[in-house]
């Protein structure tokens, strides 16, 4: 099987299995989903949407958070990993937000890394989901399953995986192709058990038939 055809038969099982994968987060506007972003650094999709609704409570906006002391938001985030910090990035954007961005959420990858707490897998996230742009969060789970099928070839670093998924996944597809490759690590092709057993993905993938497969 070329890397073509690796590409084709993943993605064609996605489009039939799961057409309408989309974050496990949970928010009603591009704020709320910025700071549920930052916040799911290292930290699961569950905890954060335990931690979020009494944040977005009294922080509904931009403007409210920005006024917020690290003692008056520290509290709400003790729960969530490295909270120091992410009490000081979600400060700091929200100030940024107001004051340079009118307090709204740019759609835009180079000025939504200007702000605190947010990478590049973080505004390739917000851009795909909000305005479903043709970009690829790689996280943990993205760069490691790719590798794991073959999807990705000696990809070194999250911004190499980036580059060779974008190139052969269409454009349409990249947006829900990230979600896609996520839940297919969470659930599915786990870090020290992959469930190879139940995986629809097993003729494609170059670690099934490699190390599972003779076994």
């Amino acid at each position: 099987m070329t890397r073509k055809e690796r590409f084709q038969f993943v993605l064609n099982y996605f489009q039939e299995h799961n057409p309408d994968a989309e974050t496990e987060l949970l928010y009603d506007n591009p704020f709320q989903l910025l700071v549920a972003v930052i916040l799911s650094a290292q930290c699961t999709d569950k905890r954060v949407n335990l931690t979020t609704p009494t944040i977005f409570e009294k922080y509904p906006d931009p403007a409210s958070l920005s006024h917020a002391t690290f003692d008056e938001l520290f509290p709400f985030i003790k729960s969530i990993s490295y909270p120091n910090n992410k009490t000081k990035h979600l400060i700091g954007m929200a100030k940024m937000l107001v004051e340079k961005f009118h307090g709204e959420v740019p759609l835009t990858v180079d000025e939504l890394v200007q702000l605190p707490g947010v990478g590049r897998k973080t505004a390739n996230v917000i851009t795909s989901v909000v305005d479903q742009q043709p970009n690829m969060a790689v996280d943990t789970h993205v760069f490691r399953v790719s590798a794991r099928i073959g999807l990705t070839i000696n990809a070194k670093t999250p911004f190499a995986a980036e580059k060779q998924l974008v190139e052969l996944i269409p454009k349409e597809l990249i947006h829900k192709a990230h979600h896609w490759i996520i839940l297919h690590g969470r659930y599915t092709c786990l870090a020290r058990n992959p469930k190879c057993d139940i995986c629809g993905l097993k003729p494609a993938c170059k670690y099934y038939n490699k190390n599972v497969k003779k076994v």
